[in-house]
């Protein structure tokens, strides 16, 4: 196990002065984004081995809880709720496609 310390090179947005500032803080938030996703897409996978059914892969019940707290956590952050919905919406759907091919590929 190493001790090595992560430095973060960002600027914080605020003190920003130069685009050059903002990009590296934008590319090192999206390297950053990448790897959560990653790991919702890990947890796609395990639910596509635990659900015992295709037809309950899509529950549009679900769907608005996610969303919903999605909202409230945005709300809490300083998200554009005209950011977060569509943002959030577009990539539970796309979730769910990748959960349904995950779900064929393992009982076919």
């Amino acid at each position: 196990m190493s001790d090595s310390v992560t430095i973060d090179p960002r600027t914080a947005p605020e003190a920003c002065a130069s685009m050059a500032e903002v990009r590296q803080g934008v590319d090192a938030l999206d390297r950053a984004l990448v790897t959560l996703l990653a790991e919702r897409q890990r947890y796609m996978h395990a639910a596509a081995r635990i659900k015992p059914s295709r037809d309950v892969v899509h529950d549009d019940a679900r769907i608005e809880d996610v969303v919903a707290k999605v909202l409230t956590e945005a709300g809490r952050s300083g998200l554009s709720p005209a950011i977060a919905e569509p943002v959030w919406r577009t990539l539970i759907d796309r979730c769910i496609a990748h959960e349904l091919g995950v779900w064929d590929r393992t009982r076919t």
